[in-house]
């Protein structure tokens, strides 16, 4: 009896956080897409870390913690990324990555989940909500995650003539998971 109960006593710590997972980064995306002049483009980061803590049945201590590497940014031309990582927009020699990290999770009617965070771009925070859309597969597991950002919040584009870039951004990220 008392060997069931010390085994029901190291088990609620286990019980009482959202399961860990790990990035497979190789088959994850981070990408965005905007427009230059009413032509639409699609970008992506190809480097970022996350690390993530989720059970959809217990969203009180889930967290994403995900660090952008901003020079990695890809719009498949060469001039365009080097705009984005220059001053106007990333300025990535002072300020090489972008932070979020999430603060709360909540769980709607529909059974949909959103998380709300900060972001960090450049010198500039703002709140972000994700939506998030979580498929565990036991060992593995999907989450995709959406949000529209507004470039004005980051200060990206501030300063100079850039009315003909999008205002809002939106953001899409799939990630592929593992257990860890």
């Amino acid at each position: 009896m008392k060997r069931i109960l010390l085994a029901c006593v190291l088990l609620l710590p286990a019980l009482a956080f959202a399961r860990d997972w790990q990035v497979d980064a190789a088959q994850s995306t981070l990408g965005f897409k905007a427009s230059y002049q009413g032509d639409g483009f699609d970008g992506k980061f190809k480097r970022f870390e996350a690390r993530i803590a989720f059970d959809a049945a217990d969203l009180a201590t889930a967290k994403f913690d995900v660090t952008i590497d901003l020079a990695s940014a890809d719009t498949g031309s060469s001039e365009r990324d080097d705009t984005l990582k220059g001053g106007d927009f990333f300025a990535v020699a002072k300020f090489p990555q972008a932070h979020f990290v999430t603060e709360s999770f909540a769980k709607a009617a529909d059974g949909s989940v959103s998380a709300n965070g900060k972001l960090t771009i450049r010198d500039k925070t703002a709140p972000v909500t994700l939506k998030v859309k979580f498929a565990d597969g036991g060992d593995g597991a999907t989450l995709d995650v959406d949000t529209v950002l507004k470039r004005a919040d980051y200060g990206l584009g501030a300063g100079s003539d850039w009315v003909d870039i999008s205002a809002e951004v939106p953001v899409h990220g799939h990630l592929v998971l593992r257990a860890k």
